[in-house]
């Protein structure tokens, strides 16, 4: 167990006045004689809109957020391991707080006042800010890790950067979204939503994201009966697609478009019928875990 005090959020050393976006006191209170985080505000305040697209979605999409999305015991391991012996952790983009390691001190950072409210009672401190400009001081955390959440950045270069200057160590899980570690090799962005391309265009690509922080890439494969309801999670269930709640916990759905979605789950539905599917897809219903295009960069 990696117990310990928890650090004081508001202290001068944690802080970069200048970067404050804003603190999230949330519910319930941190026990003992330590202070929750207290609102404040600085210079920097307006700089919280540097995340506003990532942080507006999910105030839009959050609200059956937690219904599918959840902590995948395998990939939390991966995850966990990562970090090492890290004792304080900074969750950037950290969402309802899946992912967030037990018997760790952890801070977490989210932009969405929606994502915020969601987090369960007795969850770690939370803080109302962006990734591109940290309210905390340089080298404040043993480690920094971000789970599913890059891609929704403006600046993900400069949030990586960010990351790597408040924590002596970074752990991000995102996805190589070239086409043949991502958009080539997954059957529903390749055969019925090639709309997803067009999100990704301009991005920095995964090789730019790791030289940025100086990260190794190590590759996660999938379990068929993954927890987790991300986008890729269902690649050996592919009815879920159908489902309405799936759908909504996913980002994907929601930045391509209603025309988009319900003529990608018109082409699945058809294609789960006829059999189609199964023709395309047949080396596929055996495998137990697949190797889709998800990573780890560890600093």
């Amino acid at each position: 167990m990696f117990l310990g005090h928890r650090r004081s959020l508001t202290g001068p050393r944690n802080v970069r006045s200048a970067n404050v976006v804003k603190w999230c006191a949330i519910e319930p209170t941190i026990q003992g004689s330590e202070a929750r985080p207290r609102a404040r505000r600085g210079d920097g305040d307006s700089q919280g809109g540097s995340d506003t697209s990532g942080g507006q979605l999910y105030d839009t999409i959050g609200a059956t957020y937690t219904v599918t999305r959840r902590t995948e015991p395998r990939i939390a391991a991966r995850i966990w391991a990562a970090l090492g012996d890290a004792r304080t952790v900074l969750n950037v983009g950290a969402g309802t707080g899946s992912y967030e390691p037990p018997g760790r001190d952890v801070t977490a950072v989210e932009p969405s006042a929606l994502m915020r409210a969601k987090r369960p009672a007795g969850s770690s401190p939370c803080v109302a800010a962006a990734a591109e400009s940290l309210p905390f001081e340089d080298q404040s955390f043993d480690a920094a890790m971000a789970v599913s959440t890059v891609h929704h950045w403006q600046d993900p270069i400069a949030g990586l950067r960010e990351m790597r200057r408040v924590a002596r160590r970074v752990v991000v899980f995102t996805f190589d979204d070239s086409d043949a570690g991502w958009r080539g090799r997954f059957w529903l962005t390749r055969d019925y939503l090639p709309e997803v391309s067009d999100l990704l265009a301009g991005r920095p690509s995964l090789t730019e994201q790791a030289r940025a922080i100086g990260a190794r890439t190590e590759p996660v494969l999938i379990p068929w009966d993954c927890a987790d309801g991300f986008f890729e999670a269902y690649w050996r269930r592919p009815e879920a697609y159908l489902d309405d709640h799936v759908r909504r916990g996913v980002s994907v759905w929601a930045r391509v478009g209603p025309e988009a979605e319900q003529r990608a789950v018109r082409s699945l539905r058809d294609d789960l019928v006829s059999g189609r599917w199964v023709e395309r897809n047949r080396d596929l219903v055996t495998l137990d875990v697949a190797e889709l295009g998800l990573r780890l960069l560890v600093t």
